[in-house]
């Protein structure tokens, strides 16, 4: 699978162990940045990451900032990025599941290494229900067509 990587200088270091992992795990990862501590504004991070899976660079993404909330802020402005900011395994499983996210975005200073790896393999691991979930997630793309 292509996956893109992101991440603010707060999530540099896990983006990069996160990248690290993936490739020994056999993926494509096309690294957006940033790739040093010298501070960075979060929000071009998580456009990258949802410009990457809207124009079909990548097939899923992972996106790192400090908090994982302002990263995935950023990336669900795209229609196309359905990111969600977990924190443990569940949250990802169920991100998938229930709303088939193509994203998910991390909390750098809030979980380490080893749950980080474990929210990306429940991510990568788990496919969409579809069913009664297909009609909610069709319903967000229809929310923004109203809008508009």
């Amino acid at each position: 699978m292509r996956i893109a990587v992101s991440a603010d200088h707060a999530g540099v270091d896990l983006k990069d162990l996160i990248a690290g992992w993936l490739r020994e795990q056999g993926h494509d990862v096309l690294d957006l940045g940033t790739n040093s501590h010298e501070s960075v504004d979060y929000p071009k991070y998580g456009v990258m990451l949802a410009d990457a899976l809207a124009d079909g660079r990548a097939e899923r993404g992972i996106t790192v900032c400090g908090s994982g909330i302002g990263v995935a802020i950023a990336a669900n402005r795209n229609p196309a990025c359905r990111c969600a900011q977990v924190s443990e395994p569940v949250s990802a499983t169920l991100s998938r599941k229930h709303n088939d996210a193509n994203a998910i975005a991390l909390g750098a200073r809030l979980i380490g290494p080893e749950m980080a790896i474990a929210c990306v393999q429940a991510f990568l691991e788990t496919d969409f229900e579809g069913g009664r979930h297909q009609r909610r997630v069709d319903q967000l793309s229809q929310l923004l067509q109203e809008t508009h």
